[in-house]
């Protein structure tokens, strides 16, 4: 570049941020209107990301590398069927592997709740043997029922009858640790046992994506009237630390071992839940694309704004001589500058706006973290701000030069 189109570009950079400083009013508001974009677009993005992640997360904090299910399940559907025969059979000879460093069961059921016989509120139930420190208790704490599987046999009524509610639930049944309430898997029959609340925790509501109790897997197997065939959704082992690398080597020689079941890792497991709720990916993914294409029109409808207001500033830079491209870099740079203050202000609003919502549906529908807010999210963000507010601003200088004539002067 010559020395003469550098000082001419320079000056244009320079007249660029003085029309800015001139007119802090609308400087100010179009900053303001880029940080409400991409505030927009976080968010709904976070939205979208956090709508996936939630199944995601759940396996994951599940601690299991395999899972064993006899058919494809919905965790939507709570399990009621409960395929796997002989469940704790299975556990049993899973654990026995070398690379296997604990195999248990894991049952669902609808179940009826309360603490009036005439009013119980129909609820998702999970039966498990022992409750763990990942449950993040917010009150109470778990049971521990391993020892009890086979002592004495197997009972055809519940013996534990405890209770690890999620919060919501306990809110709504006004109830707290120490309390006891009605469970069962009919009304009828839910005021014949009593278990008692040990604990309050929504570990499990996560995975499932609605709110779910937490109780020993032989007392609901005993209220389901399956303790006979010992009934499980899933069986999952959790592989020795040396042998996480190869969950998936050890669920495919698992599917060869049991061709009656199917047996999935960790990340398969995912897979085959996003396919069988198709409608979570798709509400995802369309909020992101929503995110991206609202943020785009926003801003580029912005720009075009601010540029049409400027019609006298360049109609008389350009009777002074100034070229068209000149005009287009004074507006790029203005849309350089209000898009980064605009996309800063945007993600230093993000977390208290996510924060906020993630608080808000915890008091509503009982889930925390709704929305997520990973890297690509500030960067989706950002990006957006810098990219729309330079090319757009560019664009619409270029088309400013068509009407930056003397005419649109003020006489």
């Amino acid at each position: 570049m010559s020395p003469r189109s550098t000082v001419r570009w320079r000056a244009a950079v320079g007249i660029a941020l003085a029309s800015l400083r001139r007119s802090p009013a609308r400087t100010t508001l179009a900053v303001l209107a880029v940080a409400l974009a991409v505030l927009s677009v976080t968010v709904l993005a976070s939205l979208g990301v956090g709508v996936v992640a939630m199944g995601e997360d759940g396996l994951e904090n599940a601690d299991r590398d395999v899972w064993v299910s006899s058919d494809p399940v919905d965790p939507a559907t709570s399990g009621a069927e409960n395929p796997i025969v002989g469940s704790h059979e299975l556990s049993v000879e899973l654990a026995e592997r070398d690379d296997v460093r604990a195999a248990a069961p894991i049952a669902m059921h609808d179940v009826y709740v309360g603490t009036d016989p005439d009013d119980l509120e129909r609820e998702s139930a999970v039966g498990v043997q022992a409750t763990h420190d990942g449950f993040d208790f917010e009150e109470g704490g778990g049971f521990d029922t391993f020892d009890d599987v086979y002592e004495n046999g197997r009972s055809n009524e519940p013996t534990t009858e405890e209770i690890v509610l999620d919060p919501a639930v306990a809110d709504e049944l006004g109830v707290e640790v120490g309390d006891t309430i009605y469970v069962g898997t009919s009304r009828e029959t839910a005021p014949d046992h009593e278990f008692t609340v040990v604990g309050t925790s929504d570990y499990y509501s996560q995975f499932l994506g609605s709110e779910t109790v937490t109780v020993p897997l032989g007392d609901l197997q005993a209220l389901a009237g399956t303790t006979g065939t010992d009934r499980a959704t899933f069986v999952t082992a959790a592989l020795e630390d040396d042998a996480d690398a190869d969950a998936d080597e050890v669920a495919a020689e698992l599917d060869e071992e049991y061709p009656e079941y199917d047996v999935r890792s960790s990340d398969d497991q995912m897979g085959a839940f996003l396919e069988e709720r198709p409608l979570v990916l798709a509400s995802g993914v369309t909020l992101v694309g929503l995110a991206v294409v609202g943020g785009l029109v926003l801003t580029t409808n912005l720009f075009a704004l601010v540029t049409a207001q400027q019609r006298e500033e360049l109609a008389a830079l350009r009777a002074v001589g100034l070229s068209k491209g000149l005009l287009a870099g004074t507006v790029g740079t203005q849309g350089v500058v209000v898009g980064l203050l605009g996309g800063l202000v945007g993600l230093a609003a993000t977390p208290i706006a996510v924060g906020g919502l993630n608080r808000f549906s915890r008091s509503v529908i009982g889930f925390e973290d709704v929305l997520s807010t990973p890297l690509e999210v500030y960067v989706i963000g950002l990006g957006l701000a810098l990219f729309v507010g330079t090319v757009v601003a560019v664009v619409t200088g270029f088309r400013a030069g068509r009407f930056a004539r003397v005419e649109h002067l003020e006489e």
